[in-house]
């Protein structure tokens, strides 16, 4: 049996509300009450919602089909692509509105933890969530911190199962969506708006938790990543292996 007190778990989700920033002009997501508890005539008081939503909406993933015609669905990324270890690049400490992540920052984070492991995430952190709470700056007329099509491709050399980062797209809005081509068109998947990456430290596990829609091309999903104590401060490359 698994001892999960072994184990710290921290919520990489931004909670779904309707103010939140998005991709588009409009609102985002809506849940209203159908049925209120004074409503209910049954012995047992229910209060019943309903949601509308986009379904890239807050931290969500992007399966291939989303702009790669016949890739696999949200239903169709198995499981063992969902429950990954999980290596994080901080940039933090460089990233403007304008930073594009490059292969010399990934070469760097390789240098110290070594070569980031086959089938394993990659998250960037770029530290804009803090401005999760005021969308029109995270929004930023879609200019905000991004991933060079040359990372990318570096990345895919590794075998990773997908790449997220914390910002509303690892593209910027008048770039093309090249990541996106060389991601999704890889089979692999793109993880949006992620919260708290700066608690995970380099190296990590994540369980990514997606709607299961079947033929989805986005889904809103519940992001936990997941830290062993007993290796929690360790920061070598040469420990890498025992995550």
């Amino acid at each position: 049996m698994v001892d999960l007190s072994q184990f710290t778990f921290i919520d990489l989700t931004h909670p779904l509300a309707f103010n939140i920033p998005h991709w588009g002009n409009g609102c985002g997501f809506q849940h209203k009450v159908e049925l209120d508890y004074s409503d209910c005539t049954s012995e047992v008081k229910f209060r019943a919602q309903s949601l509308q939503m986009a379904a890239g909406i807050g931290t969500h993933m992007d399966a291939p089909l989303h702009c790669i015609p016949n890739g696999i669905s949200i239903a169709d990324i198995p499981l063992q692509s969902l429950i990954v270890p999980c290596r994080v690049i901080d940039v933090s400490d460089r990233a403007t509105e304008h930073y594009c992540i490059s292969t010399e920052d990934i070469n760097r984070f390789e240098n110290e933890y070594g070569t980031i492991p086959k089938e394993s995430f990659v998250i960037f952190h770029t530290g804009w969530d803090k401005w999760w709470s005021q969308p029109e700056k995270y929004r930023n007329k879609l200019v905000f911190p991004s991933v060079s099509k040359d990372a990318a491709a570096l990345l895919l050399t590794r075998d990773i199962v997908g790449i997220g980062i914390d910002t509303l797209s690892p593209d910027i809005g008048d770039s093309g969506f090249p990541v996106h081509q060389l991601i999704l068109g890889a089979g692999k998947y793109i993880i949006e708006n992620i919260n708290n990456a700066k608690q995970l430290g380099a190296l990590a596990h994540i369980i990514v938790l997606p709607i299961k829609i079947q033929g989805g091309t986005e889904a809103p999903i519940r992001l936990v990543g997941v830290k062993h104590k007993a290796i929690s401060n360790i920061s070598s490359k040469n420990s890498h292996t025992s995550l």
